[in-house]
C-alpha cells in the first residue's frame, strides 16, 4: 500500500510504501475509496500544540469510506465487498484513523467494526467520506449538542466546511436559519441551502430571538458576539477552533441565563443520520475531487484557503 505519511510538525506529508495491512480481532481492512483532507490535518502540519495527539509517524486522514476487503476474528454483521464510511471516534481501543493509526491518506486502511457505518449502493463514496467529520460533527453539534429540531430558530456562524453542513442539515429538520459569514461567496451559497437571512456578523440577528447558535469558526470574538446575540436562557455551541482562547462579556452569561457547550466529533449513530439524509437529497454538499497523488497540494490548497467546502480525494 501507499500513503501520505506524517513525521511532525512543519515537516511536509511525504508519500511512502508500507506492507498493505491485516485484520486483526474486532477489525476490518479496507481498500480505500474516498478520503478527505480536512483542515485541522493543515493545523497539525502547522501548530506545535497538535504534536500529542499523534502517534508519528502515521498516514494522514481521518475521513474515510471504503471497501472491506479482509474480516478480522469477531467481527459480525459484515461481509466482504461491503462499503463502510468511518466513524473517526471511539474505538474501544482508543485510536484514530489518521491519528494514531494508520488513516484515509492511504490506498489502504483499516478500522474497528464499531466505528463502521454501511454506505448505501446508490451514494458515491466520497460523500459518504465527508460526511464522517464534517457531516457528521455538524450534524452532533446541532441537533444532539444545539437541541435544534422543527421550529428551532438556530444562527449559523462560519460557512465552510462544516458550516455548509450545518445550515443543510438545520434546514432538512425543519429550523429557521440565520447565518453569519462575512465571504461574499459563502452568503450566497447559504442562501442557496436554504437559510432565512444571512449578515456578516450574528450581532445582526440579535432581534431575532434566536435559541441557539452554533459557531463554526471559533475565533475568539465570534464566540462572544454568540453569547451576546442568542436568546434570553438560549444555547451557544463551540465547534470551531481558530482560535485556543476567547474573552467573553460575562454578563451575557449571568443575566440572560445562558448555556455554553463545546462539540467534538459524533457517534456513529449521528453518522448514520447524516448519511441518511445524503442519501435522501436533503443534503448536498459542496465537495471537490482530488487524486491521490494531489493530496499534498490538496493540502497547500487548504492553508491558502482556495478550497470552498469540502475536499475528499477519490481513489481509483
Amino acid at each position: 500500500m501507499k500513503g501520505w505519511e506524517f513525521t511532525g510538525t512543519h515537516q511536509p506529508l511525504k508519500i511512502v510504501e508500507k506492507p498493505d495491512p491485516k485484520a486483526k480481532p474486532g477489525y476490518v481492512v479496507l481498500k480505500t475509496l474516498a478520503g478527505g483532507l480536512c483542515h485541522s490535518d493543515v493545523s497539525a502540519l502547522d501548530i506545535e500544540s497538535w504534536m500529542p495527539q499523534f502517534k508519528v509517524p502515521v498516514i494522514m486522514g481521518h475521513e474515510v469510506c471504503g471497501e472491506i476487503v479482509e474480516i478480522g476474528e469477531g467481527v459480525e454483521g459484515y461481509e466482504i465487498g461491503d462499503v463502510v464510511a468511518v466513524c473517526p471516534l471511539y474505538a474501544k481501543d482508543g485510536t484514530t484513523p489518521g491519528y494514531t493509526r494508520d488513516g484515509g491518506y492511504g490506498t489502504m486502511t483499516t478500522a474497528p467494526v464499531e466505528q463502521l457505518v454501511k454506505v448505501p449502493a446508490d451514494l458515491p463514496p466520497y460523500k459518504a467520506a465527508a460526511a464522517t467529520d464534517a457531516g457528521a460533527t455538524s450534524y452532533h453539534a446541532v441537533c444532539n449538542v444545539g437541541g435544534a429540531k422543527a421550529g428551532t430558530k438556530v444562527g449559523i456562524i462560519g460557512v465552510g466546511g462544516l458550516g455548509q453542513f450545518a445550515v443543510s442539515i438545520a434546514v432538512a429538520k425543519g429550523c429557521e436559519v440565520y447565518v453569519a459569514t462575512r465571504k461574499p461567496s459563502a452568503q450566497q451559497l447559504a442562501l442557496s441551502l436554504g437559510a432565512k437571512e444571512v449578515k456578516a456578523n450574528i450581532l445582526e440577528f440579535a432581534d431575532k430571538n434566536l435559541d441557539v447558535i452554533v459557531d463554526f469558526a471559533g475565533s475568539g470574538n465570534t464566540t462572544d458576539d454568540a453569547l451576546k446575540a442568542v436568546r434570553p436562557h438560549g444555547k451557544v455551541v463551540l465547534v470551531g477552533m481558530a482560535s485556543d482562547t476567547a474573552t467573553i462579556y460575562s454578563y451575557s452569561m449571568i443575566f440572560k441565563e445562558l448555556t455554553f457547550e463545546g462539540s467534538m466529533g459524533s457517534t456513529t449513530d449521528d453518522l448514520k443520520d447524516c448519511i441518511d439524509l445524503l442519501e435522501s437529497g436533503k443534503l448536498n454538499p459542496e465537495i471537490h475531487t482530488c487524486k491521490f497523488e494531489e493530496i499534498g497540494e490538496g493540502i497547500e490548497k487548504l492553508r491558502r484557503g482556495e478550497i470552498s467546502g469540502r475536499l475528499v480525494c477519490v481513489y481509483e
